[in-house]
């Protein structure tokens, strides 16, 4: 029987005849036997010894299947279990120059990242990743959400047009989508609370250890909300997906060596504070920021700042949430509390620990007139919004959402440094090979 070294390594399989394919980890040979790391489809490894006669033409990553006897031994790597191999079976013998090993620089692991993947470190990634979007699933469905698409070649901005993608569209010019939201928007109306997971594209020159240029989305819009309803739905969202994937994950965290006990607390409510007292507790702290002509002070209607994010959270245990963010440094789309003018009914979640922006969300301007003033303000064609106009023509209701980044969340998860190191193929501002 062929079955996987997680599935092998039970009591059950011992002195039982079995196989197990994979790709050969490593080697280590002796005058008689040798030794072999197989690692299976999974990341799982399993040790191999076979008559060192019949592993000659054997190197790293050549594909393989093992047959024998399995055994326990306490000196076997990885839960003490180890086939006893008479015969192998080879798919494919790999060149000897095999480039990736224990240390390479950064540079060749996103060089040659089609075979860089194969690591069990990004292996160990990318199943928390494809548990993180599963729990995300999960929760939208367990509570009544319906999941939509939604297209990534637009006409228009939705973040800003220096960040866009432009291409070309037969004889018409378009962007890349950079989020999805106004199309979100047109959905609430025939099914209530919707969400997507979408590819979403900015144009954005940073070379920050927080950008990329193409990132997974997670995108959510509800009819008659309030700031506070959107506020509870990230919280149970997030603390879900977190307290689910330590669960589900822990022999993944344990290999990646992450101490999970942080994350096992998180749980709602976040913290909060709002813009105008952050600015006040970044003021305090002599942060310093860089505008076209000097050096200065932050200021209340300065933006937030990867350095600010950082003083905000840099000792929190939870998220924190920043609320009311002046509206001239938002969207046009955000809407204006009415009770004070200028403010942006809005809030951005921060991760703790300095890990900076996860997601961004509020309410939506649904008055027409406020929404076609915003629009002239920030110089943008109408025209190209004609179709998002109609949704506050004809039976505006109420609304809101947010988007969540997954990278960024998956890099507060891992506790990882750089997010190019939180998904497969990363597409940065000098990066779109291979």
């Amino acid at each position: 029987m062929n079955i996987r070294s997680a599935e092998l390594k039970h009591d059950d399989y011992i002195g039982k005849y079995v196989s197990i394919k994979g790709w050969i980890h490593r080697i280590r040979k002796q005058k008689e036997n040798t030794f072999l790391l197989i690692r299976d489809d999974r990341g799982g490894i399993m040790q191999c010894i076979i008559d060192s006669s019949k592993t000659n033409n054997l190197t790293i990553e050549s594909s393989v299947e093992i047959f024998g006897i399995l055994q326990k031994d306490t000196r076997a790597p990885e839960g003490g279990y180890e086939i006893k191999a008479d015969e192998i079976s080879i798919f494919s013998i790999s060149k000897n120059d095999y480039p990736i090993g224990e240390y390479q620089s950064l540079d060749l692991l996103l060089d040659k990242r089609h075979l860089a993947i194969r690591t069990r470190r990004m292996i160990m990634v990318s199943k928390i990743r494809s548990s993180v979007l599963y729990f995300s699933r999960k929760w939208f469905i367990d509570n009544d959400w319906i999941e939509v698409t939604a297209p990534i070649i637009v006409k228009g901005s939705v973040e800003g047009g220096s960040t866009l993608f432009k291409i070309k569209y037969f004889d018409e010019d378009a962007y890349l989508s950079q989020s999805v939201q106004l199309y979100l928007e047109a959905m609430i109306f025939s099914l209530g609370r919707v969400w997507s997971i979408t590819p979403s594209f900015r144009a954005e020159k940073s070379r920050t250890v927080r950008h990329l240029t193409e990132f997974l989305h997670l995108e959510a819009e509800a009819p008659w909300v309030s700031l506070e309803d959107l506020i509870k739905f990230q919280e149970e969202l997030i603390s879900y997906v977190i307290q689910n994937i330590v669960k589900s994950n822990k022999q993944e965290f344990e290999f990646l060596k992450r101490n999970i006990s942080e994350l096992e607390k998180i749980s709602p409510p976040f913290d909060r504070i709002t813009y105008e007292k952050a600015i006040d507790k970044l003021r305090n702290e002599e942060l310093i920021i860089v505008d076209k002509d000097s050096s200065r002070k932050i200021e209340y209607g300065d933006d937030l700042t990867i350095d600010s994010e950082r003083i905000l959270t840099l000792n929190s245990s939870k998220p924190l949430f920043v609320i009311g963010y002046p509206l001239k440094i938002k969207p046009f789309y955000v809407k204006e509390e009415i009770s004070k003018e200028g403010l942006g009914i809005a809030a951005d979640l921060l991760a703790p620990n300095g890990f900076g922006e996860i997601t961004s969300g509020g309410l939506r301007e649904d008055d027409l007139q406020k929404l076609e003033k915003r629009m002239v303000l920030e110089g943008l064609q109408k025209s190209n919004y004609d179709w998002y106009l109609d949704l506050r023509r004809y039976g505006s209701v109420p609304h809101g959402g947010f988007g969540l980044g997954i990278e960024r969340l998956m890099r507060w998860i891992l506790n990882i440094t750089d997010i190019k190191d939180t998904l497969p193929f990363p597409r940065t501002l000098r990066r779109i090979y291979p």
